[in-house]
């Protein structure tokens, strides 16, 4: 039983707040292993800030995968190269920031290999951003699936792309804010690329 800390979901590149509520909460921090897999969340998508404005990047899973299939068992599709799609997304949306460079050889693998399941993939990518915003923890994983926690902040439904921000975003300089002006909470990599080593002061 999780009697403190909080329980958060595995995303894929996931917002600022999510790792503003990790950042507040570690060690205690427990990730949902067990849930079964919720559509239209950011558990298979990101938002990166493109010359348009927000652009999602959504991973595509295996039909059958969307109904009651717990997550750690959802598996990746790659009928189509959904992977080159998302780095040529990221090199066009970043290549003009000021660490793109500095961390491309750190994400690029992730749009070469192939990884069988989501959850795999989401962890690999998350224990990378932890370390590149240094913030160090053992990861966590729940055991069963519990409904509600008595003591435990369950933020498994707080951070989704259909509700409203609950942290606030500290602005930071982005590439294409001139145009559309600052974009609050979309992923880490909008963040660690335009702000680098410094981007874990505003988390």
């Amino acid at each position: 039983m999780i009697d403190k800390g909080a329980v958060l979901p595995l995303f894929y590149l996931p917002p600022v707040s999510y790792f503003a509520q990790f950042n507040k909460y570690k060690p205690d921090v427990w990730i949902e292993r067990e849930e079964h897999f919720p559509k239209q969340t950011y558990r298979n998508r990101a938002n990166i800030y493109s010359p348009d404005g927000v652009l999602s990047l959504v991973v595509p899973v295996i039909k059958g995968s969307k109904n009651h299939t717990k997550i750690k068992d959802v598996r990746i599709s790659y009928d189509f190269n959904w992977q080159r799609l998302h780095w040529m997304s990221l090199q066009a949306c970043y290549r003009r920031s000021a660490y793109f460079e500095y961390y491309e050889d750190d994400f690029a693998p992730f749009y070469e290999q192939k990884t069988d399941y989501l959850f795999d993939y989401n962890q690999q990518m998350l224990e990378l951003i932890l370390k590149l915003l240094k913030i160090k923890t053992d990861l966590k994983f729940t055991e069963s699936y519990e409904h509600h926690y008595e003591e435990a902040v369950d933020l498994r439904d707080s951070i989704h792309p259909k509700k409203g921000l609950i942290t606030d975003n500290k602005p930071y300089f982005q590439v294409f804010e001139e145009r559309n002006g600052f974009v609050p909470d979309l992923s880490i990599v909008d963040l660690l690329f335009n702000q680098g080593p410094q981007a874990q002061l505003y988390i």
